[in-house]
This record gives structure tokens, C-alpha cells and sequence, in this order.
């Protein structure tokens, strides 16, 4: 069967799936919609996590990010694990036991403000809407390639099937949901990573295909084959980082920040019942996602060695247009590749340097990869349900958090607190339902490719939210004034900053302009600096926190 016939399998197979498990758990009631009842264990909840996590940006876009950074792509590695250990230990257990449905409701009453619960509210749905964007764009690009449909129509077949999930289930539908979702695309993601390895190192697993010698040469590196290749074609060495150090330390830091304050993160581990099984739930996620995270390396290396040669050919002379391979024809066709015959040979020419004729969307080489490996059409159709299930599971757990920000934080808990349940419900599934239209338009309309977009809204978490819950739970006076100025100060300056490199002068982003060689990527680790700076300055001259509250936080704290 052809590459559509078994994708058309798979996507129906694991969409139907997905409904079913939706109409299971349908969610009867607001708790069952915010928080799954409380009654998740901790071993599918990590699983659900994990899945909400590990979107498209992981999936589809970090080991091209690598692909094409090399070394410098290390950052996203550990910034993006990183956090975990943070929430694990310094936010995870406290918030589960402040015991409530979400992020706001802890700035509400830890704060004792209505201006810092709608404060929270406001940055969650930013942070989630900028977050969505690029997981609904990566929905438009598998459907693109592989069901041969423009990338807009694969965005709007998206969004129908989180609509019928999200909608009707509510979180308890979409932490099962998830939950199979995280199989489809650790299987989806480590099948055609094996295949490769064994076809190019003969090692199984491809974390150790990383470091083995290429297969037939036993006096030959993959790593030191790849970094000739990139030097012979004006690539940088994939072992060598280009990025400055000073760049490298605060992304690191802003995606682990990031990732220590997304809302749809945090709300996962308010399914389950303990504090206990809070930690164990981050353990089990962490465990899951290593999976899927100490093999992106070797997929991005095999791919770069697999994308040259398939380019242009084993003599490194290019090939004709006619000689192509399909996938290049078929990505083409999608519009995230394009060739430019600049030197009128009619031959493609893949490089580093001003000889370069091909253009590649990096968020295409793990989509591309079993092609490039020339591997069965049914490990293709695989990757392409996997794909699916990555960016679907973390968009409906965004659109989620968007919802109940909407009805149960700014609606239910400032303006009308006397809607029923059964109202709430119906308000929060209204509110889901909007959120997904908005979602699908900036997936049409993206701001950047899926791993920066994603990269700007953990800047955005860094710089707002986490530093207020960590003060929160850990700093007893901090008061009301203190934290909304931080929070204020520290969002207003990463937007400012990634405004004006990616959208308003574009032309200067580069590391001669950009703040002590602060990329936008990394900017939102020094907006949390300056919210953290601006928080302590305040409350020298403000009011601390009343003795309730700070008894409040002790209790917190209590073991």
C-alpha cells in the first residue's frame, strides 16, 4: 500500500480511537471538567503529562531544531527537562496541596487580589494561545504532506477533532485520551528511529548510534562523518556550537523556567489525589519523556547525514531534478521545500554556503526521516499518526487551561459566583470552543516556526507567572502590589524584546544586535530576572502580606 493509503489507516485508526475514550469519560460534572475528579493514579497521570508536554515542538520540531543547530540545539534538551526537576520539587507539592483547580485560583487567594487572579488569568491565556499556535501549525503540516491536503484544511480536520475530545470529555477525557496518545507517538517516534540506526551503525538503539562508527567502516565515526560532510558543504560542525555562552545559559534557563510555570502543565498534577503522588506523577512524566528525548539527538543526526546525501547524492555533486527522490518531490508540493536552480545546471544542490539551491523547513525532517532512510510506507504513515497525536495532546490540554481560565477564574470566581455547576460547565465548554477557532487562525497565521513559537510562550512563563508562584509559596511578606508590579514589569519586557526581533525589525535579529547577546528565545529568562528584582524593590515600600495569608504559606510549607 502507498504512503496515504497507510496513513489515511493510522490517523482514522488512532482518531477513532481517541473518540472513543472520549465519550468513556465524558465529564459530568465542573470537577471532572477542571481536574479529572481528583482521582487520576500517578502513573497514567505522568503518562497523560508527558504526552501534554511532549507537543508538536518535540515531536515534530526539536530534533530538527538539532538537525540544523548541532550542538547548539543542547539547550532545548535541557531546558526543556530541566524544569521538571523544579516543578517536582519546588512547586508541585505545594500547589496540589493549596487545593484548587488552577493556577489563578492560587494567585487569587495567595495574592488576596482580584487584579492578580484576572493578572494570571490574562498571562495563562496569552502564554497558552501563543503555545497553541504552533501546535495547531504542526497539525497543518502532517496533513499536508501525507494526506496530500493544503496545510489550512489539515488545520481545520484538527481542530474538529479536538473540538469533539476537549469539548465533551474535559479533563478527564483528555488525560486517558493522552494517555494514548503518549503510545502513539513514543512508538511512532523510536521505530523509524531504530530502523535508522541499525541501516547506518548497526546499533539498535539509536542513543548509541549517536557515538558508534558508521556501518562498513569501522574506523569511522557517524558524528565525525557528519561533521566532515557539514565542513565540506559549508555547514557548521555538528559537534561545535556557534550560539554565545551568554545565549546558551538563558535559554537554558528560560525554558526551564518555562516549563517550572505553564498552566497546562501545573493543572495536570491537580488530577491526582496526594502530594505524594504529585511528585511521583512528575518522576513517571520525566521518565516517559526520556524516552522520546535521548534519542531526538541520533534522529537529527541520521537525518542531516540522510538529507545530504539524498540531496546530493554520494558524490556530493548534486543530482537532477529528474534523479529527485520523492519525499523531496512530495514536500515541495506541501510548500516547505523549495529549489532554486541558481546556477542553471538543473541539478539540486544542498549547502551551507551561497552555492545552497534548496530551502528546507527544518519542522519537516522528523516527518521526512523514514523517507530519507527509505524505510516501508507503514513507518512513514506511523510517524505521521505520531505527529498528529504529539500536537493534538498538548493543544487540547492548552485549549483546556484557556477554557477554565476563562469560566472558572475570571467568570465563576470574580464576576458571577452564583452560576450553578451546570452552568459553569456549559460556560466552560463554550469557552473551549472558541479557543479552538482562535487557535485554528494562528495556526494559519503563524508568528514563527513551531519550536520558536513554542520557545517565545516558555520565555513568557519564565518572566510572568513563575517567579509570583515561587515567591508565593517560598517568600511569606511578599504582598499583592509587589507581584503584580514584577509580573507586569517582567512580561512587558520579553514581549517587547521578541516584538521587535521577530516582528517589527526581523532584519536585525542577529547576535550583534541583540541585548548582551541575548537571543528572543532567551530573553524571557532575564524577564524573570527583572520580575524577580522589581518584586523586592517594591515591597520595600509596600504593605506586606496580612498575618492570615502568611499563615496561610506556613501551612503550605508544613510538612
Amino acid at each position: 500500500m502507498g504512503i496515504q493509503t497507510w496513513t489515511s489507516l493510522f490517523v482514522a485508526a488512532s482518531f477513532t480511537l481517541y473518540m472513543v475514550i472520549a465519550i468513556w469519560a465524558k465529564a459530568n460534572n465542573t470537577q471532572d471538567f477542571y481536574v479529572a475528579h481528583a482521582c487520576i493514579h500517578p502513573l497514567t497521570n505522568g503518562m497523560a503529562t508527558a504526552a501534554t508536554w511532549m507537543s508538536a515542538a518535540s515531536f515534530i520540531s526539536l530534533a530538527g531544531v538539532i538537525s540544523f543547530l548541532g550542538y547548539d540545539g543542547a539547550v532545548y534538551l535541557m531546558g526543556w527537562t530541566g524544569g521538571y526537576v523544579l516543578l517536582a520539587v519546588c512547586l508541585v507539592p505545594y500547589l496540589h496541596r493549596f487545593g484548587q483547580y488552577s493556577v489563578a485560583d492560587f494567585f487569587g487567594q495567595r495574592y488576596y487580589s482580584k487584579r492578580a487572579r484576572v493578572l494570571a488569568v490574562i498571562c495563562t491565556v496569552f502564554i497558552s494561545f501563543v503555545y497553541v499556535a504552533g501546535q495547531m501549525r504542526g497539525v497543518g503540516v502532517v496533513f499536508a504532506r501525507f494526506l496530500e491536503v493544503n496545510v489550512n484544511l489539515g488545520i481545520l480536520l484538527g481542530m474538529a477533532i479536538v473540538f469533539f475530545y476537549a469539548v465533551w470529555g474535559g479533563m478527564k477525557g483528555i488525560t486517558y485520551t493522552q494517555v494514548a496518545q503518549y503510545c502513539v507517538l513514543v512508538f511512532a517516534f523510536l521505530v523509524p528511529a531504530i530502523f535508522t540506526s541499525i541501516a547506518l551503525t548497526g546499533q539498535v538503539f539509536p542513543q548509541f548510534g549517536l557515538g558508534s562508527n558508521v556501518s562498513g567502516a569501522s574506523n569511522l565515526y557517524l558524528l565525525d562523518k557528519l561533521d566532515g560532510l557539514s565542513e565540506e558543504l559549508g555547514f557548521a560542525k555538528f559537534t561545535n556550537g556557534t550560539r554565545g555562552l551568554s545565549d546558551q545559559v538563558f535559554i537554558t534557563a528560560a525554558l526551564m523556567m518555562g516549563t517550572a510555570g505553564l498552566p497546562h502543565i501545573i493543572v495536570r498534577f491537580f488530577t491526582v489525589a496526594k502530594v505524594g503522588e504529585a511528585r511521583a506523577s512528575a518522576g513517571y512524566a520525566l521518565a516517559f519523556i526520556a524516552l522520546l528525548y535521548t534519542a531526538a539527538p541520533a534522529v537529527g543526526a541520521f537525518a542531516k547525514v540522510n538529507l545530504i546525501e539524498s540531496i546530493n547524492g554520494l558524490d556530493l555533486k548534486g543530482i537532477t531534478q529528474e534523479q529527485q527522490p520523492s519525499w523531496l518531490a512530495h514536500w515541495q508540493q506541501a510548500g516547505l521545500v523549495e529549489w532554486r536552480d541558481e546556477n542553471g545546471d538543473g541539478r539540486l544542490f544542498y549547502s551551507g554556503d551561497q552555492r545552497n539551491e534548496v530551502t528546507i523547513n527544518q519542522d519537516i525532517v522528523v516527518l521526512a526521516s523514514p523517507e530519507l532512510a527509505q524505510l516501508p510506507n507503514w513507518v512513514v504513515a506511523l510517524v505521521a499518526a505520531g505527529g498528529l497525536a504529539a500536537a493534538l495532546s498538548t493543544a487540547a490540554g492548552l485549549l483546556l487551561v484557556i477554557a477554565s481560565s476563562i469560566s472558572h477564574d475570571l467568570v465563576k470566581q470574580t464576576w458571577q459566583k452564583e452560576l450553578s455547576d451546570k452552568q459553569e460547565l456549559k460556560l466552560a465548554r463554550c469557552c473551549a470552543i472558541v479557543a479552538i477557532c482562535a487557535s485554528g487562525y494562528l495556526g494559519i497565521n503563524p508568528p514563527a516556526l513551531v519550536a520558536e513559537v513554542v520557545a517565545i510562550a516558555f520565555g513568557l512563563a519564565a518572566s510572568s507567572l513563575f517567579p509570583a508562584i515561587v515567591l508565593g509559596i517560598f517568600v511569606k511578606s511578599i504582598g499583592r502590589t509587589a507581584v503584580i508590579s514584577g509580573m507586569l514589569s517582567g512580561m512587558s519586557i520579553t514581549l517587547a524584546y521578541v516584538g521587535f526581533f521577530k516582528f517589527v525589525s526581523p532584519a536585525l535579529n542577529y547576535s550583534e544586535h541583540w541585548l548582551w547577546g541575548i537571543s528572543p528565545e532567551g530573553i524571557g529568562a532575564l524577564g524573570m530576572l527583572a520580575n524577580f528584582a522589581i518584586v523586592f524593590i517594591v515591597q520595600r515600600y509596600t504593605q506586606p502580606a496580612p498575618v492570615s495569608v502568611q499563615n496561610l504559606v506556613l501551612k503550605l510549607r508544613k510538612p
